[in-house]
């Protein structure tokens, strides 16, 4: 489900106090500054193995919502997975943790939003959980919510 991306400033002056808007201050690394689509989760501080999991599947204009507990001990996400999330149709990956090869992730035409960087990698022992709700920022991000993601911040529309 391709979702088109409306800039989060005007989703909040339409919405108001109903749009869901993350406290967190990310990074953009990404190729794409702007994306949206329904949320998909992956749980995972430290240990990648299920983001890999995840990505490997048809993304259908998804994004994936990344709970690394706010962890910038290790990565989760780097120029590989970014190439494979874009050729399996995913719009986006938010990162509540780290990221890296930065200056590839720049090049790829996916939304890559995190709170930092890192060059270590992570463990692969599959520890964590797939599509969950997940809390960060104040948001609770949930399963097929939609999620806009740009310059000014993350954000989900409210629930019809």
């Amino acid at each position: 489900m391709q979702t088109t991306p409306v800039p989060t400033a005007d989703l909040a002056d339409r919405f108001g106090a109903q749009l869901r808007v993350c406290d967190v201050q990310f990074t953009s690394y990404g190729g794409r500054p702007y994306f949206a689509g329904p949320v998909r989760t992956v749980t995972c501080r430290d240990d990648n193995a299920l983001l890999h999991e995840l990505l490997r599947g048809d993304g259908e204009g998804c994004v994936a919502v990344v709970d690394g507990g706010a962890s910038l001990h290790t990565t989760l996400f780097g120029d590989r997975m970014a190439a494979r999330a874009r050729d399996n149709g995913w719009a986006g990956v938010v990162v509540y943790g780290a990221v890296r090869d930065t200056a590839a992730l720049s090049a790829v035409d996916l939304g890559v939003q995190a709170l930092g960087t890192n060059p270590r990698r992570s463990a692969k022992e599959g520890t964590g959980a797939l599509d969950v709700p997940v809390v960060f920022g104040g948001v609770t991000f949930a399963p097929g919510d939609i999620l806009h993601a740009d310059s000014d911040g993350v954000v989900v529309l409210p629930r019809p």
